[in-house]
């Protein structure tokens, strides 16, 4: 027995060995845990064979307890799906799960394993996680209604809504699980997504006979929903049973999702209509209200609003994250508008935020297409200073402008 112990614990060390060489070939001391993610992150972004892919996972010893270590995992789950090597994958969680007694009882690993299989449209796969959890660590208690939301959400995921409604019917009886709001609100999202929204009021008959109060989440994804499908008398009415029958009267996020989904439509006068009906109620839009709208504007060409909407936006208090300078870049660009796009992006570099090689490039070209070479020069300057794996291709670029 104690050979064994001495030969199980070389055997770890080694491995140990092994996978700190491939986070840091370089390091003689060990990496901290979140050095070892970021280490494995950064190599993932640009490794492609999937045993690699597994193996750098694995010397991270990754867990589902920190957002960096959830993003790791994604990451692999997305690239080892994109190259279909789906049998990676199975293999992969399965052996993490097997081979970690931390993980191996663990509810948030569990949870977490069911949707990465649904990120990669491995429903079986993640059907199997759930009814495996339920075997080796509930047994025959009350379930898992945290595993339960995570496989609906995982179906979701996989656009697979058919299953959605199979898991909500059947899993609760089988399995002992009462559902909660996530419950609730995952499966409304299902039917919204699917286009069957008028679904949605029959699981909120289902909340109010099990005395579980919709929230702002499950009106949202109501609202969404019948947006989408045009339903707009429907929206009227879902309105009035929040307000009448809950007394939930609309907030910044349910005016978001309205003003969202009426941009989607193409009806950002409508959507602009419902801002300044919140300023008039006192209601303070947030940077996510103006985010929508700009981006609104300008898919319809209205880049005047979108530029007025952004001054407003400012002037407000909230502040343009970077999705929402690379938006107006791009729809600046594409209308021509060089010099606000200039100003534009030096604001968002000035806050760190580079934009898209794609847009960068259609600013630089387009600057020096309007005579404003010099600008366009010190643009290029700027990127291969900051890039230096890209200065090849800002260098072609910079060759091709007007001297």
């Amino acid at each position: 027995m104690a050979l064994f112990s001495r030969l199980r614990i070389l055997s770890l060390t080694r491995n140990q060995r092994h996978f700190s060489t491939i986070l840091s070939p370089d390091s003689k001391t060990p990496l901290s845990s979140k050095e070892k993610t970021r280490a494995a992150l950064s190599l993932l972004k640009v490794e492609n064979n999937p045993e690699k892919i597994v193996e750098i996972c694995k010397a991270a010893s990754l867990t589902p307890e920190t957002h960096l270590d959830r993003i790791v995992f994604s990451e692999a789950i997305s690239k080892l799906s994109k190259s279909n090597n789906f049998s990676y994958i199975r293999q992969f969680l399965d052996d993490v799960r097997s081979s970690r007694p931390d993980l191996r009882s663990s509810q948030r690993f569990a949870a977490h394993a069911i949707v990465l299989y649904g990120q990669a449209n491995m429903i079986d796969d993640a059907i199997r996680t759930f009814k495996e959890y339920h075997t080796d660590v509930i047994g025959s208690g009350i379930g898992s209604v945290k595993a339960l939301n995570a496989l609906l959400f995982a179906c979701i995921l996989a656009k697979n809504y058919s299953e959605v409604n199979r898991i909500y019917l059947e899993f609760p009886k089988i399995y002992n699980i009462e559902p909660n709001y996530d419950t609730y609100n995952t499966v409304i999202k299902a039917f919204c997504e699917s286009g069957s929204s008028s679904s949605g009021y029959s699981v909120l008959a289902e909340m109010n006979r099990k005395g579980v109060k919709p929230n702002a989440t499950t009106f949202g994804n109501l609202l969404a929903g019948f947006y989408k499908e045009e339903k707009f008398e429907d929206v009227g009415k879902v309105l009035e049973i929040m307000k009448q029958k809950y007394g939930i009267r609309p907030g910044v996020s349910t005016y978001n999702t309205r003003i969202q989904s009426l941009c989607k439509l193409k009806r950002a006068t409508e959507a602009k209509a419902l801002l300044d009906g919140m300023l008039s109620r006192k209601i303070e839009p947030n940077s996510v209200t103006y985010c929508h709208l700009i981006h609104g504007f300008c898919s319809e060409g209205n880049l005047e609003e979108a530029k007025r909407l952004f001054k407003s936006m400012v002037n407000h208090g909230c502040q343009p994250d970077s999705e929402c300078y690379f938006t107006l870049l791009y729809y600046l660009c594409k209308g021509g508008d060089f010099e606000t796009a200039l100003t534009i992006c030096k604001e968002s570099i000035g806050k760190g935020w580079v934009p898209y090689f794609g847009i960068m490039k259609s600013l630089v070209n387009g600057l020096a297409g309007v005579g404003k070479v010099e600008e366009a020069k010190g643009l290029v300057a700027q990127m291969k200073k900051r890039f230096t794996k890209n200065v090849q291709l800002w260098d072609e670029i910079e060759a091709g402008l007007a001297q």
